[in-house]
């Protein structure tokens, strides 16, 4: 059964991307390439590090966390990343959490 992931990327101009994958590996490689989001296209927003993903049991449960992450404001992102364990005032390239479950 596939894994469905809701994922956040660091990007080089200090944004945060959100997305939904089932392989989080391959959608890495893609934003890092210029070939993932319109969004992460552009040389100015690469590189760009994942740096949280959270496990699924469904797609719709991931695309639900997707949309609901997306539609907040930044300082709400940030604190939810906060309490998942990501320390805003060190550099994010080095930083990654993992949620595997679902």
């Amino acid at each position: 059964m596939a894994k469905h992931y809701m994922y956040v990327l660091a990007c080089a101009d200090q944004t945060l991307y959100t997305g939904y994958t089932t392989d989080l590996k391959r959608r890495e490689k893609a934003h890092q390439s210029g070939k993932g989001a319109k969004y992460t296209r552009p040389a100015s927003r690469r590189p760009c590090y994942m740096i949280y993903a959270k496990a699924y049991a469904n797609k719709s449960a991931a695309m639900s966390a997707e949309y609901a992450f997306k539609h907040q404001k930044r300082p709400a992102k940030e604190a939810y990343l906060t309490q998942q364990g990501i320390d805003f005032s060190q550099p994010l390239t080095q930083q990654f959490i993992f949620d595997n479950t679902p």
